[in-house]
């Protein structure tokens, strides 16, 4: 098993480049159910999801292949609508096949989705919204089981806004006969750059960007070639790494306008973070305590509480993080506790006090983004840390030691 082994490291200095998106890319390789023609998406990270989606799709019948950075995939011989197995079952992402396939063939089957053990992550509003465009489902035997006889436009309205089912009905709506509105829709720039894959695969849709998505049904959608967007989640983590070390970094690719949320926070805890022509440039010497209340975009996203909490175990004065989001995502404080952190939980909020120093430990990455929290603690801890099981990490980011050993951070990946 591998593992990722640090010293404390010096202010991180350089530039290093944000990788595309994850959580943009494995919806737009769903897209490839939707069209018969070749769908070829530009710079896509290597990344064990993205190997995972890709091996659910060919397990369908979708051609995948990789070829210079990008991939290209083709949906036109579909032989199957089953997305079963190990594949389906650790990953979320999986269930984003579920819409297309009940467009395109008019059943499915999926094993129940799984990912990072960080609370209940129900499919209900999925199943809701297909069954208003004339879907039907069967719960057995650990999968769902759908058919239709065709989907049809609906006016749905999704009591929170869920990302994946905003993501898997407007895949569904843009083949549907008739006009779907999505209302309360999720606003993450993700679901944007989807939107802009489809309309450029030809489908028709209104109010990208907005809580109300409006959806026109077409015949039939052609290929396309896209760039997805950068990934605001790595971008981020590399900020707050930036300011843990006290550094100057610039992150290459960085959208100041995806990470508004992020910003704030961290100017207000005293970095520097100036926009420029290339990306995002940050700077800190001081950090002291803020609060901050993961919520729905555009609010502080819930993938960076957990980096931006190891950040605040070393900044003066006393910070509240709220969690709004999931209702189990602080699995990083007993890790962090290990490294001499001050941290108590109570209920939805963790309070941290900023301690003089971190000391290095054998610590354990229990989901994505918890990892990231710890090796961004390792970063800042007297002596040696090693984190364990990182294939959580490597889930969602590209070789993250490479891109912080690139930026003078003592950290090497050893098997």
């Amino acid at each position: 098993m591998a593992q990722y082994g640090m010293e404390k490291s010096p202010p991180l200095r350089g530039e290093v480049r944000v990788q595309r998106s994850k959580n943009a890319v494995l919806p737009m390789m769903a897209c490839a159910v939707l069209t018969r023609e070749v769908l070829e998406l530009t710079d896509v990270p290597r990344l064990t999801d993205v190997d995972g989606m890709a091996a659910l799709l060919g397990g369908i019948g979708v051609q995948v292949s990789r070829a210079r950075g990008g991939m290209r995939l083709c949906g036109e011989n579909l032989d199957g609508c089953r997305a079963e197995g190990i594949y389906a079952e650790r990953m979320r992402a999986s269930v984003l096949l579920l819409g297309p396939l009940l467009v395109r063939l008019g059943r499915a089957r999926l094993s129940f989705p799984g990912g990072c053990a960080i609370g209940s992550r129900p499919i209900d509003l999925h199943l809701k919204g297909l069954s208003a465009m004339g879907a039907r489902f069967a719960l057995q035997e650990g999968c769902v089981e759908a058919r239709t006889d065709g989907l049809h436009g609906a006016v749905i309205y999704l009591d929170v806004p869920s990302v994946g089912a905003t993501e898997n009905l407007l895949m569904a709506a843009t083949l549907a006969k008739g006009v779907t509105v999505i209302d309360n829709a999720a606003k993450e720039p993700e679901i944007a750059d989807l939107a802009r894959l489809l309309r450029r695969m030809g489908a028709k849709i209104s109010g990208i960007g907005q809580s109300r998505l409006t959806v026109e049904g077409v015949p039939a959608l052609h290929g396309a070639r896209f760039t997805p967007m950068p990934d605001r989640i790595e971008a981020g983590t590399l900020m707050l790494c930036a300011a843990a070390t006290r550094g100057d970094v610039l992150l290459r690719g960085a959208q100041a306008d995806t990470l508004g949320a992020v910003i704030a926070k961290m100017r207000e805890c005293g970095a520097q973070v100036t926009a420029e022509s290339a990306g995002l440039r940050v700077r800190a010497e001081r950090l002291q305590g803020v609060d901050v209340e993961t919520l729905a975009y555009p609010g502080f996203p819930t993938d960076l509480q957990a980096p931006m909490m190891a950040l605040l175990c070393r900044a003066e004065g006393t910070s509240i993080l709220t969690e709004h989001i999931f209702e189990n995502r602080f699995l990083q404080v007993p890790q962090l506790r290990k490294m001499g952190a001050s941290i108590a939980v109570r209920g939805r909020s963790a309070v941290v006090r900023g301690v003089e120093s971190l000391h290095g430990a054998r610590v354990s990455a229990t989901d994505l983004r918890a990892g990231a929290a710890l090796v961004l603690a390792g970063l800042t801890a007297e002596g040696h840390t090693t984190v364990t099981e990182i294939s959580h990490i490597e889930r969602g980011y590209v070789d993250l030691a490479g891109a912080l050993r690139a930026l003078g951070a003592p950290i090497v990946r050893v098997e």
